[in-house]
């Protein structure tokens, strides 16, 4: 019903334009004017509240608010301090975008992650390399003074880790071996005619 109301409002006043040209006189073209200025008139003495209840009203009976992501549930973050990069946080958890953050976070779950990426390398070598780079790094990030969290990343003992390094693999090249078939009785290898 509104969409009908407004697009006869549009048809009027294109055919209210389209007669300026077509030889009006001056007193019919001021007298367009003059109503014009009318509704624009009447258009600002409606208050912001009454327009902002008509859309809303329009909106919910055209069904713009069918199904919203968060229909009668509670907004999340509503009750939380002020945070000034809400915005980039939101972003970062939303698209689940790593690698971003201050240096002592990223050593944090870098370093809990870290004997999971140790194991799946092969040689110990590749292991000692990657300890090297992480505990430079972990002393890189002590050094710098840029703010945030403190880094509180403990480094690596290079020894101790290949070597719980080596227990793991052998672990579980244990636990991945075939075990041995039990070998048949006496009696049904006789009945079978092997020895």
């Amino acid at each position: 019903m509104g969409d009908n109301v407004f697009k006869r409002r549009l048809e009027r006043a294109a055919e209210l334009r389209s007669y300026r040209g077509a030889g009006i006189s001056a007193e019919e073209e001021a007298a367009l004017e003059a109503a014009e200025a009318a509704e624009r008139e009447k258009r600002k003495k409606v208050d912001d509240a009454r327009r902002a209840e008509y859309l809303i009203r329009d909106a919910m009976a055209q069904g713009k608010f069918d199904n919203l992501k968060y229909a009668g549930k509670p907004i999340p973050g509503l009750g939380e301090a002020y945070d000034p990069d809400w915005w980039v946080k939101g972003l970062i958890q939303r698209e689940n975008i790593s690698g971003l953050g201050p240096k002592a976070i990223l050593l944090r779950t870098e370093d809990a992650e870290l004997d999971g990426r140790l194991d799946a390398l092969f040689t110990e070598q590749q292991v000692r390399g990657m300890l090297a780079d992480f505990n430079a790094r972990v002393i890189d990030a002590r050094r710098q003074l840029q703010g945030g969290p403190p880094v509180i990343t403990k480094t690596r003992d290079v020894e101790a880790e290949v070597a719980r390094w080596h227990e793991r693999r052998a672990s579980r090249a244990e636990a991945a071996a075939p075990e041995p078939e039990p070998r048949p009785s006496r009696w049904r290898r006789l009945w079978r005619g092997t020895t």
